[in-house]
């Protein structure tokens, strides 16, 4: 009786209607997954699409410009401070974490001081200032015979150089390198700041 039932019109029936059941389900489920990955997609190419965070100066300024000569050994002995007034900028909807770093003070290439900068977060869509003072360190510049043909004709010329590395978390993590570098000329006669001129670099 058992074996007839089982192939009975209304039991192959039943199979056929749970068979057809689930496989609409799977339908279902594989279509609902396909309408979020797409939405995913358009929210990252839209409204969370990644922008470049941009650090910009603001301002740059020296405090306590020395200057003295050796004349028979032929150095300079430089003491000066550099401050910038720098701000960083988070166009995301998402935060933007950094890391730890240094801003360099530099004379030719050579790193002549440094000021260290905290790991930090700056949070969406905001501008975060940072103040830096540099001071030069000036035992990295008595070797250097350049300085004092430069400081002997009037002008000196100084570059300040920060990086900030990070992650944009979105859909996914996005690492994000911003940096700027400021070339800066001082009337060493007259202990002010000639002119600067500041170059910016974002790269996602």
């Amino acid at each position: 009786m058992d074996v007839e039932d089982h192939k009975s019109p209304a039991a192959m029936a039943n199979r056929s209607s749970n068979k057809k059941r689930a496989r609409n389900c799977c339908f279902i489920c594989l279509a609902v997954l396909l309408l979020l990955g797409l939405l995913l997609l358009i929210l990252g190419l839209t409204v969370f699409k990644t922008k470049k965070p941009v650090t910009t100066v603001d301002a740059v300024s020296l405090d306590d410009l020395d200057v003295s000569f050796d004349i028979a050994r032929l150095q300079v002995h430089l003491n000066v401070t550099v401050k910038a007034d720098l701000s960083v900028q988070n166009p995301n909807r998402v935060s933007f974490k950094y890391d730890a770093t240094s801003a360099l003070l530099q004379y030719k290439g050579q790193v002549i001081g440094d000021a260290p900068l905290l790991a930090g977060k700056i949070g969406s869509r905001q501008t975060h200032p940072m103040n830096i003072s540099l001071t030069v360190m000036a035992d990295r510049l008595l070797s250097d015979s350049s300085l004092y043909s430069d400081v002997m004709a009037g002008a000196l010329h100084l570059t300040t150089y920060v990086k900030l590395s990070g992650v944009v978390h979105l859909l996914f993590k996005i690492h994000v390198k911003t940096s700027s570098t400021c070339d800066l000329f001082i009337d060493v006669l007259n202990r002010r700041l000639l002119n600067q001129t500041c170059h910016y670099k974002t790269k996602l």
